[in-house]
């Protein structure tokens, strides 16, 4: 399925690469580097990203920086390393997730990627837009299952303080948001132009009006939040050794008279 949506000439190409965080959960490295530039392996997240979404059929990212963000434009560039045409936008106050997307609302064409620039993962991107194209949603969510464990033994007790239920170490197993977004211009409804709006306001705005936010589970692949000190830390061994799954096309670029 992939190759065929990749060849489709009618998925969106335009994506939104969110970088203008303080990745103040990535302390201290953050302290000289803004998140998107931490180095995983030989070369940046963004960077990793970006060679991702070129793979897919992507052709113009826009790149929402604050912090830090002439490192970031310095690194990156304008994108033709990538294939790509890199157009940056500051944000002059911190907007959240969605609420930069009002700053470049003039030339967003009717669907597009959205992702946080911390996310390492092997996630189809054509395939999430393919999904949220046939399902007709104003936003489809890239989800990612996590489990719960609880290391204590639970109890359940009645209004007097009775025990009603125990329950050993229990798991819960449940869906998060991988940071990985297929919206239509829709969602800029939601929210004002320079108003700081998150994407839980955004989902939760949306459910109350009745608008379907749509999922696309990427369960059978790979996902890590390198925002968080444990994920970047496993991110630099997992890569490393695991090159070819994030970036297969690479290794089919280097053997002559293959496809990619």
């Amino acid at each position: 399925m992939s190759q065929n949506v990749r060849n489709n000439n009618e998925l969106p190409t335009t994506a939104v690469l969110l970088a203008g965080g303080l990745g103040s959960r990535l302390l201290p490295f953050t302290a000289v580097i803004p998140k998107p530039l931490v180095p995983i392996d030989r070369e940046s997240i963004a960077e990793i990203l970006l060679k991702q979404l070129a793979h897919f059929g992507v052709k113009r990212v826009f790149v929402s920086i604050g912090y830090l963000g002439h490192l970031i434009e310095a690194v990156l560039g304008d994108g033709s390393r990538f294939g790509l045409e890199l157009l940056y936008q500051r944000e002059e106050k911190p907007l959240g997730t969605v609420g930069p997307l009002a700053l470049i609302a003039d030339k967003l064409p009717e669907n597009f990627l959205v992702l946080n620039g911390d996310v390492l993962s092997d996630i189809d991107f054509a395939g999430l837009l393919q999904a949220h194209l046939i399902g007709g949603q104003t936003l489809t969510i890239a989800t990612y299952p996590r489990e719960l464990k609880v290391e204590f033994g639970v109890l359940k007790t009645d209004a007097s303080g009775s025990v009603t239920a125990f329950v050993e170490k229990p798991h819960h197993d449940f869906l998060v948001s991988m940071g990985v977004y297929a919206m239509n211009r829709g969602v800029l409804a939601y929210f004002e132009p320079g108003q700081a709006f998150g994407f839980d306001q955004l989902v939760l705005a949306m459910l109350a009006k009745g608008d379907r936010v749509g999922t696309f589970n990427w369960g059978a692949g790979r996902w890590l939040d390198i925002g968080r000190a444990t994920d970047f830390a496993t991110a630099q061994t997992q890569f490393r050794a695991d090159r070819h799954i994030y970036l297969p096309f690479e290794a089919a670029a280097a053997r002559p008279g293959e496809q990619p």
